[in-house]
């Protein structure tokens, strides 16, 4: 089966499994996931699982980025912050939506492959640079929307801090190795309002940043994480 063929298969399952915004589902089928996959795993660039990236990241399988993506609610006017660029499939996806997207990564070898792609593709409304991600980007806040692709024990003060009001933040909560929940957050004018959308498993949100030349941090053998963990399930591999 071609890449084109497998594409449209996974939309067809984004539609099945709840994912009705079209203008999310037109931004994935727009982006490539062929071009952010490494070269081992093309074959399986649509299939609906994680895939890993390397420096024991991984790339959210497609229903995963769909969930998120739909839930964010990103209008063409939105300044959007994604913490955790990885491959850039995220941010890709969140470029064809907003108006613009700030994304920080702690690994600096993630981040310069990211910006190939993004240079390659012409997305020019994509702004990353290497930073922790608990602190997010303060001197580009407020944000219309938040984005996290790893997940911590709580939600970052700081990034509670740089969502404007009437904003959405949208993240996963939870020990590395326990439950996890995906959650979305809504700022309103006198506090948050907190909804569960999904149990998920990600990748850990670390503090620091890791330099080219630095040693891995994370565990490489964690491939599974980033999936929707379904009924019964755990989310791990």
């Amino acid at each position: 089966m071609s890449l084109a063929a497998r594409k449209i298969r996974l939309i067809m399952k984004l539609r099945r499994s709840g994912i009705t915004n079209t203008a999310v589902l037109a931004a994935i089928e727009r982006v490539p996931r062929e071009a952010f996959v490494p070269a081992p795993f093309l074959d399986q660039a649509y299939e609906d699982r994680t895939l890993p990236i390397g420096h024991g990241q991984t790339l959210s399988q497609p229903q995963v980025v769909a969930l998120m993506t739909q839930a964010l609610e990103v209008k063409p006017s939105h300044r959007v912050l994604e913490v955790g660029t990885g491959s850039g499939y995220q941010a890709a996806v969140l470029s064809l939506l907003a108006r613009d997207v700030f994304t920080v990564e702690r690994y600096a070898a993630l981040l310069e492959e990211a910006l190939q792609r993004f240079a390659e593709l012409g997305l020019r409304n994509i702004h990353a640079r290497v930073s922790d991600g608990n602190r997010g980007w303060p001197g580009e806040a407020p944000f219309d929307r938040i984005m996290l692709t790893a997940a911590g024990p709580d939600v970052p003060p700081a990034l509670l801090g740089q969502l404007a009001t009437d904003g959405i933040m949208v993240l996963p909560v939870g020990p590395e190795r326990g439950d996890q929940d995906l959650i979305r957050l809504t700022r309103t004018a006198t506090g948050f309002r907190e909804e569960m959308l999904a149990p998920v498993r990600f990748v850990p949100l670390l503090a620091g940043t890791v330099g080219p030349d630095e040693p891995d941090r994370n565990d490489p053998d964690d491939l599974e994480l980033g999936d929707v963990a379904g009924p019964g399930e755990s989310g791990l591999a």
